[in-house]
């Protein structure tokens, strides 16, 4: 019973195993299937432009529409029901946060309707657009939108995402050129995928040498009555495998010249960078140079201005001071009215007082007693009065 038991349990954890087995095999089919006609693509956008003829392109679309299309949820009905679901209903909602994104225009194309096919026009634009690495990172980057549309073993849930958004990004080094009114938008059937440009058998010289020995031997048994002259010509092996080998070198002659032609145009291009970025930076320098050149102009302007209100300022104080020390030398003098004179001379010079360098010497000559005598035999009428009232300072009228 025991035995039975355990023989129960171990086919029940194989059961459990073959699904997640089958799983993981298909996300890595997909995952190296997208790897190579990526590189499939940029070997081919060396030579010629990349639209929707390219049968490299076709497949790129096919193997990327099924990748994001992998273990996606359906959409749930009114009545329960789920109804299937494309994966542009995944790409319009976590694309939103791309900034400029083409979402919206894609949603207005007239001649586009179904889910699928907008879908498809959604891969051309990025692809034209060179933003389709940035969309698919966005979107991963958006954890519960994502776990919200698919299930659990998608790839875009798996650690193969990462990989997915890395391989996509030597896309925007090709310029490609659609048309989004030809028969590739039709979301009336599903893409499939072509595997067979992908799909390489090398056969080892041993396993050719056996074919052949194997050819010799069913050739030379046959009939009884057969005779030399009806057995056919021999098996040329030597010259078959060096065409074979031959034709291989050439190959991979073709290939590695036109990875060498590929690079040297990217060489080239990141020079042509190189160049512009050297050029901007030196007229970014010259520039800040100016710039430090001119503020200090203006520090120095300011600096000077400063100065020079310093001074004026100065000159005021002073003449306040001189003002002070008259109206206090009047009070000194004419004690009986020492209250209403200071207060009458302080408005008479207020009145009177100008920035000129005439005042000052007035001020001057009012502050010795000599003068001031001299000042109070004059008639005031004549020399004190003002052009429209006449104005006389008690301090200053004769007893």
């Amino acid at each position: 019973m025991a035995s039975l038991g355990l023989g129960g349990l171990n086919i029940s954890a194989r059961r459990k195993s073959v699904p997640s087995r089958n799983a993981a095999v298909e996300r890595r089919n997909l995952i190296t299937v997208c790897r190579f006609s990526v590189k499939t693509l940029i070997d081919r956008s060396c030579f010629e432009t990349i639209d929707d003829t390219s049968p490299e392109f076709n497949n790129f679309a096919a193997i990327l529409e099924q990748i994001l299309s992998h273990r996606l949820k359906g959409q749930i009905s009114w009545f329960g029901y789920e109804s299937p679901r494309s994966f542009w209903d995944y790409i319009r909602v976590a694309c939103r946060k791309v900034s400029h994104n083409c979402i919206c225009s894609i949603e207005n194309m007239e001649n586009v309707g179904s889910s699928r096919a907008k879908g498809r026009a959604w891969i051309r634009v990025a692809l034209m657009e060179k933003h389709l690495s940035e969309y698919i990172s966005t979107a991963l980057r958006d954890f519960k939108t994502t776990r919200r549309f698919y299930e659990d073993g998608a790839i875009v849930l798996g650690e193969e995402a990462n990989m997915l958004a890395g391989m996509l990004l030597g896309l925007n080094a090709i310029d490609f050129s659609f048309c989004l009114k030809g028969e590739g938008l039709d979301g009336s059937y599903p893409a499939v995928i072509d595997y067979t440009p992908y799909l390489k058998f090398t056969q080892s010289s041993d396993s050719i040498s056996s074919d052949e020995e194997e050819l010799r031997t069913l050739g030379s048994s046959g009939s009884e009555g057969s005779t030399p002259e009806n057995i056919g010509p021999p098996f040329i092996t030597d010259e078959s495998s060096w065409y074979n080998k031959c034709k291989r070198v050439e190959q991979k002659y073709r290939l590695a010249l036109e990875q060498k032609g590929y690079l040297e145009e990217l060489v080239r291009l990141r020079e042509n960078q190189l160049s512009e970025s050297v050029s901007q930076n030196k007229l970014l320098l010259q520039r800040i140079e100016d710039m430090d050149l001119a503020h200090k102009m203006e520090k120095e302007q300011l600096e000077y201005i400063i100065v020079e209100l310093q001074d004026q300022l100065k000159s005021f104080q002073s003449l306040d001071q001189l003002s002070a020390e008259v109206s206090l030398s009047q009070s000194s003098l004419d004690p009986g009215h020492s209250q209403d004179g200071k207060q009458d001379g302080i408005n008479l010079l207020n009145e009177g007082k100008e920035d000129t360098p005439s005042l000052l010497g007035l001020c001057g000559s009012l502050t010795s007693v000599a003068s001031y005598k001299s000042l109070t035999s004059l008639k005031s009428s004549e020399y004190l009065a003002s052009p429209t009232t006449e104005m006389t300072s008690p301090g200053l009228t004769p007893s």
